[in-house]
């Protein structure tokens, strides 16, 4: 069995989020603070002791696109960031297009009563789950279910 971790990568924060044993079901794990965005030692650390404790195989990032479909500035930072994962972990990293999952965990969190005060230590986590749920979700109808 393989677990995966889905990350969601800002320029203060990761979310982090893994799949269950059998890589079916996505839970929140935690969010990663820091207080500089080019500071990633700590944070790559982190990574790196999450993927142990879970036993994880592979590491899907969300790749913040432009709405046009084209990668820019935070887009090029999320491919820095995974090659800096990859060489720290050791593990294949994949890429996941992003767009608009931060808004879709907003309004996750507004239709089931979450706090505007608490959202910013669950929103990173949620959106990491929702990036973890479009890569899955994607593999399944590239390869059948019994391939991922």
């Amino acid at each position: 069995m393989k677990r995966i971790l889905g990350l969601d990568y800002g320029s203060k924060t990761v979310g982090a989020a893994a799949t269950d044993a059998l890589g079916i079901t996505v839970q929140p794990v935690e969010t990663i603070f820091r207080k500089e965005e080019k500071r990633l030692r700590r944070t790559l650390a982190r990574i790196e002791v999450i993927c142990s404790e879970l036993e994880i195989t592979e590491i899907v990032i969300g790749l913040p696109l432009n709405m046009d479909g084209t990668e820019g500035e935070r887009a090029e930072k999320a491919r820095e960031f995974g090659e800096k994962v990859g060489r720290r972990t050791g593990l294949p990293v994949y890429f996941e297009d992003e767009r608009l999952t931060t808004l879709e965990a907003d309004e996750i969190l507004d239709r089931t009563g979450h706090a505007k005060a608490d959202r910013k230590t669950v929103i990173d986590q949620l959106a990491a789950v929702l990036i973890l749920e479009s890569w899955l979700s994607r593999k399944e109808k590239e390869h059948g279910k019994d391939q991922i």
